[in-house]
């Protein structure tokens, strides 16, 4: 691991003494009742210095000591009333952790539950924890258990993030949703009862961050997911009809003379991997294997709000390949998500407005040093990394990362914040210097952000502007969103992500809300209008028209138990996208013969008219299931014509068994000219996942997924009907000409996880594939993959 030396001089700055020895253990009267419902969400928790074992089971007489909370409310669909079921919370907390039970009521046979892997409980009844260490209303860690004690975990960072659209049927919950990315250590255990389920859960303070000091107070709210119903329950009486979820939570009071002792974790790494290709005979199959590669990463609690971690020839990320995606948009790049577990830890540190930190971007690092958390109003996170040079885009250099993401407290829940990035690839250089602030009151939100890049090292340097300003209005009953995003066409975020560049977007958004009576068929009714006009980015500062123009009427319905049904209706015009068709060429016969080289000129504007119909299910016992299908008129990019669509997006989730989960997912796209009815393109792709849990700590996962593109040969459909060819980077003409290409892959994983650090995983992969023209026709392993990976969590006492 190696520590660059900004890092430890900030850390020595910032370090402090932890606190005192615990006192002895004393045992009180029964802890007080703290009832939602009524108001009184100001809990003085109770210390009691006791050990505890985490089996599941409410009976140790240091429960019957706790504060209790109770009197939960209903938040989704409605609020504002009383929950239907009865929940009862039980915390307290010893010198080392914080300690919480629950007990939550049903009608016999009504629990969802699961033994499912970690972070895949939302199917399941569940229970999250948010719990606000900071009291700053705006960040707040989710600690999440199904009735077995499976858990899930995460972080709820309020940045006024849109909700509600897609063509997905989904009413909007009112709250932003939780990254799950973060894993930390704590324990967890819980069975199914008579009255319903029981979950006790114990989390050490070594496995948080908060502010120095001999007395905290923290903010608590607790949500419960029905699943019978659909309904989402919060033990505070919180209001749809604001901008923060977190600042509606209670507090927990008296929290003294924490000990978290040393916080050091140490994880060496080992990882393996054998992969195999065509040898030098058509049925020959070799393997490559190289020595086993040693790794690792360590993390010091510098003080109980900043933790420095480091990491050396970090493992590999991919113990399950990415779904396969593909862009209704091809001049919109596709995003995947980061997977590796490094650049995971205190992710939400990094969180900016339009992804202007991207670690993936980080390919193959060879080592990185990072610093998070919090001190003194400011949130802290700084990145260093350097690259392989594989990564390198002259192969001579060792790419440089150097990210700095600070942001300010302001008030109760605005905020004030600046990004840096860097990155140097031997005389090459990227830089992007932002700033972005969130200001709240009340159900008003407003969010801007201004970001400039600088690239250089190959002659003059390259300036370019971002902006970005939203103000949301996030009311119960009426919910609206206006925004403003220009992106310059040479703004440049070589650590970042921006999905296109060169565009700017003016966008509205209303949503109504009509809630139905309780007991009724319909929950929430929810009407909504969307528009939008994209112009190119020069196009805007010229003051010239949108380049598109969009109108989505949209509804959505949730009805008594959990169903939810969409329909929505599109008007759109997109225009003639230039630089999009540069190297398209088309070839005009003359009469005297030869030919003439002509420029490719589409259509100047595209009308498209769509449908949208979808279906959501409830999370029944075994199974559940989600539809969308779009269809009609819409634009041809491959020839830049009208077409007739069809778009299918289903998922079915089946659950056999407690320990047997199974979910099929089919995307399929059908482009046919409106001219003829002939296809110009099919996409095709149908992904199976199957899993099952052995015990908590052991499961097999098996992924199998088969797509199919298929392409005809291109040609100025609706104008001259001239073949298309493609100009080359050498100048060469290629004739755009039909295709098929049809990938497999099936990944087959077995991993045991007892604790986040501490991992098992043996794998395999294995890639086939078929192309016409090119060949082979018919479905040929092109690759495949045998892996291992260990890694044990070393935890400093």
């Amino acid at each position: 691991m190696v520590i660059s030396p900004l890092l430890l001089a900030i850390t020595a700055a910032l370090s402090v003494p932890g606190p005192g020895p615990a006192t002895a253990p004393t045992l009180s009267e029964p802890g007080p009742v703290y009832d939602g419902r009524r108001g009184h969400v100001a809990v003085v928790i109770p210390r009691i210095d006791a050990s505890n074992d985490v089996d599941g089971v409410l009976n140790e007489p240091v429960w019957q000591q706790a504060a209790t909370l109770t009197g939960f409310s209903q938040f989704f669909p409605n609020d504002g009333v009383a929950a239907q079921d009865s929940t009862e919370v039980l915390v307290w907390y010893s010198g080392t952790a914080l300690h919480v039970g629950i007990r939550a009521y049903a009608p016999t046979g009504s629990v969802r539950a699961t033994l499912a892997d970690r972070d895949k409980i939302t199917q399941d009844d569940n229970i999250q924890l948010f719990l606000g260490t900071y009291n700053d209303s705006r960040q707040a860690l989710v600690f999440a258990v199904n009735p077995f004690g499976i858990q899930s975990d995460g972080v709820l960072t309020e940045t006024g993030a849109a909700s509600g659209g897609g063509f997905q049927s989904s009413t909007a919950k009112g709250r932003e949703a939780t990254d799950l990315a973060p894993d930390y250590v704590w324990r967890s255990k819980g069975r199914l009862t008579d009255f319903g389920y029981e979950v006790e859960i114990t989390i050490p303070f070594k496995s948080l961050r908060y502010r120095a000091g001999d007395e905290h107070t923290w903010q608590l709210n607790v949500v419960r997911t029905v699943q019978a119903t659909g309904h989402e329950q919060t033990w505070t009486a919180t209001s749809r009809a604001s901008s923060s979820f977190l600042a509606q939570s209670g507090t927990l009071t008296g929290l003294r003379n924490l000990q978290r002792g040393l916080t050091v974790d140490l994880i060496p790494t080992i990882t393996s991997s054998a992969a195999g290709a065509p040898g030098g005979g058509a049925s020959q199959w070799s393997y490559s294997t190289e020595r086993p590669e040693i790794g690792g990463s360590a993390r010091w609690g510098v003080t109980s709000n900043l933790t420095l971690s480091g990491t050396a020839n970090p493992d590999f990320s991919q113990v399950e390949a990415d779904a396969t995606q593909y862009s209704l948009d091809p001049r919109a790049a596709v995003y995947f998500a980061e997977r590796r577990p490094f650049f995971l830890e205190s992710q939400e540190q990094f969180t900016t407005p339009n992804r202007l930190i991207y670690t993936r971007r980080i390919a193959q690092p060879v080592f990185a040093t990072k610093l998070a958390g919090k001190h003194q109003g400011f949130d802290i996170g700084v990145l260093s990394a350097m690259d392989s040079r594989d990564a390198s885009a002259t192969g001579d250099h060792s790419p440089l990362y150097n990210i700095v993401r600070l942001q300010r407290d302001l008030g109760k829940q605005s905020r004030l914040g600046m990004v840096y990035t860097d990155k140097i690839d031997g005389n090459r250089w990227n830089r992007v210097l932002g700033v972005d602030g969130r200001l709240v009151r009340g159900v008003y939100s407003l969010t801007g952000q201004l970001a400039s890049s600088f690239t250089g090292g190959e002659g003059e340097t390259v300036r370019a502007p971002l902006w970005d300003i939203s103000l949301q209005r996030n009311g119960r009953a009426f919910y609206a969103r206006y925004a403003f995003t220009a992106i310059s066409d040479h703004f440049d975020a070589q650590s970042g992500f921006i999905s296109r560049n060169g565009v700017s977007n003016i966008s509205a958004t209303h949503r109504w809300n009509i809630f139905g009576k309780r007991g009724g068929l319909v929950e929430v009714f929810s009407p909504e209008v969307y528009v939008l006009g994209r112009y190119r980015y020069v196009d805007l500062v010229n003051r010239r028209p949108a380049q598109d123009a969009q109108l989505h009427l949209r509804t959505n319905t949730r009805l008594r138990g959990g169903w939810q049904i969409g329909a929505q209706f599109l008007r759109e015009e997109f225009g003639y996208d230039r630089p999009l068709y540069s190297n398209y060429v088309l070839l005009r016969p003359k009469t005297a013969g030869g030919v003439d080289t002509v420029a490719y000129t589409g259509t100047p504007h595209l009308p498209n008219v769509d449908w949208v119909v979808s279906i959501g299910t409830p999370e029944f016992r075994r199974f559940s299931f989600n539809s969308a299908i779009v269809w009609g008129q819409d634009e041809n990019f491959q020839e830049w014509s009208s077409a007739k669509i069809l778009n299918l997006n289903n998922t079915l989730t089946l659950r056999p068994t407690e320990q047997l989960r199974m979910a099929g997912t089919w995307v399929y796209e059908a482009f046919n000219r409106k001219t003829d009815g002939t296809s110009v393109l099919l996409r095709n792709t149908p992904r199976v996942r199957v899993e099952y849990q052995l015990t908590r700590q052991f499961f097999i996962r098996t992924i199998g997924e088969y797509s199919i593109v298929r392409q005809d040969s291109l040609r100025d459909d609706s104008r001259t009907n001239l073949p298309i060819y493609l100009r080359q980077a050498n100048g060469s003409l290629t004739r755009a000409s039909a295709f098929e290409r049809r990938r497999a892959r099936l990944d087959v994983l077995f991993s045991y996880l007892p604790t986040p650090g501490t991992v098992f995983y043996l794998g395999y992969g294995d890639i086939l594939q078929a192309n016409t023209p090119g060949g082979p026709d018919a479905l040929r392993r092109t690759s495949d993959v045998f892996f291992a990976k260990l890694s044990y969590l070393f935890r400093l006492q």
